[in-house]
């Protein structure tokens, strides 16, 4: 089951200040914040419930604090940005020189802005940010098209627009890249909103004066003819009026604001790779945002240099120049996220030190991980970026304030690559734990599941709950937010290691044009305690002491503060609440212990691979006997270790200590060597009683017990309710609840149990209360399955829910009242809970009709009590394989993409198409790789959907979304990368399908039978009936007999739901829709070969002409498809293609299928010199066409019947039709071609000295468009989309732009064809000359969108 939220891991929903959040991403964490109030954001990413406490200004060592007290305004700042808790305040005092100064910390984030206050300079100087990097290339910008300035030092940029250089600018070469970006595509969703709502504003007044102006003209024409019934020309002029005003209106309402396009120009002056771009488009005072004012920047480590857009925007930017020259990064900030996390861990304000971040004197490297592109979704290729950055840089730490869900833990090829960072380089990681709590086993990857990276927890102040989070009233001592992720790890592993301090009021980006905002979440006690360890990094480099992950992390795990007396709660808080004094004194004590760590390896006696890092008994079978279990100790030292120096000598004698001996035993001593040691340990939790016990079996080195334990085997054990009632129903009486408890309790489900509903009543209370359900089950090799909801009770009542089971397995209820409900109330809530089993055991939970007519047999048994048996099934999707149509390998640069292990990465390019035949939701499916981003070896799987005229319409990563396109022919590209040729090699022919959604009228429901022969007879249907316990019963499902859906082509599954019970509550309509019944299953139904169709087997009359005859008809089809296909892209080409076009019609004169190929093939020609002859011979080609065609013929055949049964009667229609298709067609073209032709003549005659008599002879000239267009509406009606282009010519030849408008944009909106660029062309044409320049700018922004030069950079 998939949790609903995933991204950056900061607060989610239901804050003290705000209503709930509706999640709608993939995983655990969303990725749009919400404001809550002034001044205060609430950054949503995750499913966070906080748990309220009071502040005091007295604290006790771990920021908990006495009741009857006030904050003071000096209490109350440092309450805003927390350091207290973490014991950093202490410190500082203590050592205010250890202040981070001399460490430098990478921020893997959604950006950091290098503009913000207290993140331009360190408390001793020194620059703040050294870098700042987009590794998600989001933002980067084709510049390898290379152009030369002109004498007036102009310059052509790609999106069209002419563009002056400065002359100021060194550029030996002359040679300048020039590129193009939508700016949209650089800001967050929240900043293009507000310039939306302000671009609209603009272009609303513009277009309401264009309406006024439009209507005056109306209203004065009425006045002067107030009578037109008799003349046609007034009838059409006022409609033409009337139309303006009606298009006017229409923009009004269709108005999309895609956004401007910004131009970018890259050179290099003799000694670096330099950068400008152009935002004019952005400005609105005219000569604003020029090229040629822009201060020239470089890459951001070299200079330090930043832009902002406009004012408008207030966005900040750094440029960054890569593959010498044709990559332009503009780095900008996918959410205020980064910019919040860096400046917890490393702001500094010289006026307001109470604000400062945790490590002021430390500097930063910005690594942008969250790709605007996708929301701020993290993408493995730029989490493997992000490493490479941070070993160029030599940082000292890694903050990552990203994670989801993951099957595997401590998997992945990102994970490897930072086992690699830490182990080798040394480079400390602290990750958040995740936002998914308070149900055990929530932590996410990487920071939760993965054994090298520091994860934290998010631990709440009672001075952080009074200033920062306001409330009137909150607990007396310190605690872990309830939303903060638990352990264990599905592989045993503690999952958080230490806690800090979750929420802060922290500076954010300038575009949010606000100077701090609130956010809380494990985001930010992950970069607290990253400040922390910067200050003990700092402290060890000024005294030289070496630094070692591993030392650091023995320090600090073995120094915290408990935030509870209970074991358990180390599965929530870790080893407790971090403190930066007491692990700086570890440090000292321990600066002559070798750095080492210690693997753990656990398997149970009898398993033949290790495969935990702890012990997790879960089940039931497992909590009910004594278990024997073999654990492997190997000590990990860093890889420039000698040998001799350090892997031979190491020797300790460790003593083992039970946390409790009569559960877990183990051996009293080990004598630990550098090849490691085994050793086994007993646990027996048979004496144990209900619900969740923690236990430790942890070793400390015998002469140096100060130490404390060098490692840790954690053991959980969950032992479940078993339910013994007939029916089967766990009743949980009077649970006590005060705000920010948790209650938990563990249910054993029974064996055929699939989904529970449940009957949750609260009681004892007079305010509203709020409370959080959560359901967790694990299976192997599936991420947790989680079930969640928000119950508000706001008077003592009763709610019920219903949802899936797995039944055998143990499934966890996590019940918590939210931490700011019914605060300063003294009520206590009394909480009854039922959860009744229900379910329908299959034979087979995944039915798939092999496309025969045969029926699939379903057997159905109720193991538990009554069901109703009332099966439903619906296929509403189908599945179209697609294999790629190119496979493109390559090896990328060094610059960005040079792993730490000195491999360079490749890149495999795959590209398929695809054809819509409707308009229609689809969404890429890629089995393989899909919903993994941290346990999978692939570190990219990025995706573009584009037409045929290269416009992008979608593109995404691990979670594909839905999007919506109109009818047409489409390209997917798909980006994968890894360092492994062997495996890229094997993807080249990577099967993915385009998943399209069926609308109800497409959808099939499926019948159901008792007789197998049901589906062709029609008799013995299914709908209903009732089980006993106990009792078996079997029915058939069809195939589908409607007709299949449009392209539903042989080899495409058609996929959706089949559902088997009937739910007492809920839901609505259950029986008949699959898709909302908590329990159902995948049903799919592969399309067969196509029918055969008898019909078209029918033969042909037998020709009257004779052999002969035939023959030559024959070899004259030949010779003219060979014609047909002769190209004509070089002068030598177009040569002899005018010499066999001359001898054909010479062989074969007034043939008119020759005559329309020639017509067709000149139409098409490219790269024309001489236009005024090119449409010369397009005229020219046209009437010889015409004058081909018996005109009197045709008209006869068409003016009357034909006998249908008459022998030839179908030839002769078809010979006819297409005799009509190529005389229209004649028309057409020459109607165009005399169109174009005219403003050419036009010309010619201007630059004439005679050019007024010249031009008297031309006007006296009869008008040959006019009679072409009249023969032309003899055959056609010219309005339709086919031929409505000369119509339009007409129009605006005759001054009715309004019309022409009109019809031009009906041609637009008929989706029979892709978008045409020349229609666009000519509707900005007509807009120009009506005058209306706001609606020329609307278009020409929108042609950049339908119209781009080239697909964007993966």
């Amino acid at each position: 089951m998939q949790t609903p939220l995933r991204n950056h891991y900061c607060y989610s929903r239901c804050d003290h200040s705000a209503p709930a959040i509706t999640p709608h991403s993939h995983g655990f964490l969303s990725h749009l914040p919400l404001v809550y109030g002034i001044g205060i954001k609430v950054e949503g990413f995750g499913r966070i419930r906080s748990r309220g406490v009071s502040a005091m200004p007295t604290a006790d060592g771990n920021g908990a604090m006495r009741r009857n007290f006030k904050l003071n305004e000096a209490t109350f700042l440092a309450s805003l940005m927390p350091k207290g808790e973490i014991a950093a305040d202490r410190f500082f005092e203590e050592h205010p020189e250890y202040d981070g100064r001399g460490a430098v910390i990478a921020i893997f984030d959604s950006g950091v802005d290098p503009a913000t206050d207290g993140l331009k300079v360190t408390s001793d100087g020194k620059p703040k940010i050294l870098d700042v990097i987009d590794c998600t290339g989001s933002g980067d910008v084709d510049t390898s098209t290379v152009v030369k300035a002109d004498a007036d030092g102009r310059i052509t940029g790609t999106s069209g627009n002419s563009l002056v250089v400065n002359s100021s600018w060194n550029n030996p070469s002359g040679e300048w890249h020039v590129g193009c970006k939508l700016v949209y595509e650089l800001f967050t969703s929240t900043l293009t909103d507000r310039l939306k709502k302000e671009r609209k504003k603009k272009w609303e007044e513009k277009n309401q004066k264009a309406i006024a102006d439009a209507i005056s003209q109306l209203d004065g024409f009425d006045k002067r003819h107030p009578k037109i019934d008799d003349d046609t020309n007034l009838k059409k002029t006022r409609e033409d009026l009337q139309n303006q005003v009606d298009l006017l209106r229409m923009h009004a309402e269709s108005y999309d604001d895609k956004g401007p396009v910004i131009d970018a120009v890259v050179w290099h002056d003799g000694e670096l790779w330099r950068a400008a771009i152009d935002t004019q488009s952005l400005e609105d005072a005219p000569g604003c945002g020029k090229l040629a004012d822009f201060v020239p920047l470089t890459n951001y480590r070299i200079e330090r240099q930043y832009g902002i857009f406009s004012k408008l925007d207030a966005c900040t930017f750094a440029l960054n120049v890569h593959n010498d020259g044709n990559v332009l990064s503009i780095v900008t900030d996918s959410s205020p996220h980064g910019t919040h996390v860096a400046s917890i861990t490393a702001a500094y304000h010289p006026k307001e030190p109470l604000l400062n971040g945790v490590a002021p004197g430390a500097q930063l490297i910005s690594c942008k991980i969250g790709d605007s592109r996708l929301g701020s979704m993290e993408t493995g290729a730029g989490l493997v970026r992000a490493l490479i950055a941070a070993l160029e840089h030599n940082c000292d730490l890694i903050n990552m304030s990203y994670g989801e869900a993951t099957l595997l833990p401590d998997y992945g090829r990102f994970i490897d690559i930072v086992n690699e960072v830490v182990n080798k380089h040394r480079v400390i990681f602290i990750s958040s734990a995740g936002n998914n709590g308070p149900a055990l086993s929530t932590v996410g990857a990487p920071g939760g599941t993965t054994t090298s990276i520091i994860g934290v927890g998010a631990y709440v102040s009672p001075a952080m709950a009074a200033g920062a989070h306001n409330l009137v009233e909150a607990p007396a001592e310190g605690l872990e937010y309830t939303w903060s992720s638990r352990g264990p790890t599905t592989d045993g592993d503690l999952g958080v290691c230490i806690s800090a301090a979750g929420g802060a009021m922290a500076p954010v980006p300038t575009w949010t044009l606000q100077h701090r905002m609130f956010m809380n979440g494990t985001s930010m006690s992950s970069p607290c305690a990253c400040g922390g360890v910067a200050l003990l990094i700092s402290a060890m480099k000024a005294e030289g002491l070496p630094v070692s992950p591993y030392g650091v992390r023995e320090a600090l795990e073995n120094t915290c503060v408990p935030v509870s007396g209970s074991s358990e709660d180390k599965l929530s808080s870790g080893q407790g609440l971090m403190q930066v004094d007491k692990a700086y004194e570890y440090i000292q004590k321990a600066h002559d212990v070798s750095s080492v760590r210690y693997q753990l390896r656990i398997k149970q006696s009898g398993k033949s691979k290790y495969t935990s890092r702890g012990i997790y008994l879960r089940e039931a079978a497992s909590c009910r006997q004594s278990s024997e279990w073999t654990v492997k100790i190997e000590p990990k030292f860093h890889d420039d270790a000698s040998n001799l120096d350090h892997l031979v000598p190491y020797e300790e004698c460790i003593k083992l200590y039970s946390s409790d001996e009569l559960v877990v035993k183990a051996p009293e001593f080990l004598l630990l060597t550098y090849n490691g040691r085994e050793f086994n340990l007993i646990v027996d939790p048979t004496s144990l009683g209900e619900g969740l016990h923690y236990y430790e079996v942890y070793g400390t080195v015998c002469d140096s017990p100060w130490r404390g334990p060098i490692f840790r085997i954690p053991i959980t054990i969950t032992k479940p309710h078993a339910v013994t009632s007939q029916p089967p129903v766990a009743v949980f009486k009077g649970m006590e609840f005060t705000p920010g408890i948790i209650q938990r309790k563990f249910v054993e489900v029974p064996i055929g149990a699939s989904w529970a509903e449940v009957t949750m009543k609260a009681s004892g209370f007079t305010t509203a209360r709020r409370f959080f359900i959560d359901s967790v089950q694990i299976s192997p090799l599936q991420r947790p399955a989680k079930w969640e909801s928000v119950a508000t009770f706001s008077s003592p009542s009763s709610k019920c829910f219903t949802f899936s089971v797995e039944g055998g397995l143990t499934m966890e209820l996590a019940i918590a009242q939210f931490w700011a409900s019914g605060i300063g109330s003294n009520d206590v809530t009394i909480v009854d809970f039922e959860v009744a089993f229900h379910g329908i055991s299959v034979n087979k939970e995944e039915i798939i009709l092999d496309g025969s007519e045969a029926p699939v047999r379903i057997q159905v048994e109720s193991l538990l009590t009554l069901e109703t048996l009332a099966p439903a099934a619906v296929l509403n999707k189908i599945r179209i394989p697609c294999r790629p149509v190119d496979a493109k390998l390559k090896t990328l640069s060094a610059e960005r993409d040079k792993l730490p292990s000195g491999k360079l990465t490749m890149a495999l390019l795959l590209t398929y198409k695809f054809k819509l035949e409707d308009a229609a939701e689809i969404k890429p499916h890629i089995p393989l790789l899909n919903n993994r981003i941290y346990d999978n070896q692939f570190e990219s799987q990025f995706y573009m959907v584009s037409d045929t005229n290269k416009r992008l319409y979608t593109m995404g990563d691990v979670y594909p979304d839905v999007a919506k396109l109109p009818r047409g022919e489409y390209m997917l590209q798909l980006y994968l990368r890894h360092d492994n040729l062997h495996y890229l090699e094997k993807m080249k022919q990577l099967v993915i399908f385009i998943e399209k959604k069926l609308d109800e009228k497409e959808s099939m429901r499926l019948s159901f039978y008792t007789e197998p022969d049901g589906p062709i007879t029609g008799d013995s249907s299914f709908s209903s009936s009732t089980l006993n316990p106990g009792t078996r019963e079997a029915f058939y499902v069809a195939p589908p007999k409607d007709k299949l859906p449009k392209g539903a082509s042989p080899g495409s599954v058609l996929v959706g739901r089949i559902s088997y019970g009937k739910v007492s509550y809920g839901m609505s309509n259950g029986a008949s829709n699959p898709e909302k019944n908590p329990c159902s299953y995948c049903v799919s139904y592969i399309v067969p070969p196509a029918q055969f169709d008898g019909d078209k087997s029918k033969t042909s009359s037998v020709s009257a002409k004779s052999v002969t005859e035939q023959l030559q008809e024959e070899v004259r089809d030949a010779k003219i498809k060979v014609f047909s296909g002769l190209k004509q892209n070089t002068d030598e080409e177009r040569s002899e293609w005018s010499k066999l076009s001359a001898s054909l019609k010479n062989e074969y004169p007034k043939y008119t299928p020759l005559l329309a190929k020639i017509l067709d093939a000149l139409v098409v020609r490219n790269g024309i010199q001489d236009k005024s002859q090119h449409f010369k011979e397009i005229i020219n080609a046209a009437d010889e066409v015409i004058g081909s065609v018996d005109k009197d013929e045709l008209t006869k055949y068409f003016a009357l019947k034909s006998d249908p049964d008459e022998e030839d009667a179908e030839a002769t229609k078809k010979k006819m039709e297409m005799t009509r298709d190529q005389l229209t067609e004649a028309l057409y073209q020459k109607g165009l071609a005399l169109a174009e032709i005219e403003p050419l003549k036009k010309e010619v005659v201007s630059e004439k000295a005679d050019a007024k008599a010249d031009a008297d002879i031309i006007d006296k000239q009869p008008d040959s468009f006019e009679e072409n267009i009249k023969e032309l509406k003899k055959w056609v009606d010219i309005k339709t989309p086919r031929f409505g282009i000369i119509f339009v010519i007409d129009e605006k030849r005759k001054g009715r732009l309004g019309s022409a408008l009109k019809i031009l944009n009906g041609m637009i909106q008929d989706d029979s064809q892709p978008p045409k660029k020349k229609l666009y062309d000519l509707k900005i044409s007509l807009l120009e000359q009506i005058g209306w320049e706001h609606l020329v700018s609307y278009e020409k922004q929108w042609m950049r969108v339908r119209f781009p030069s080239c697909l964007p950079l993966f």
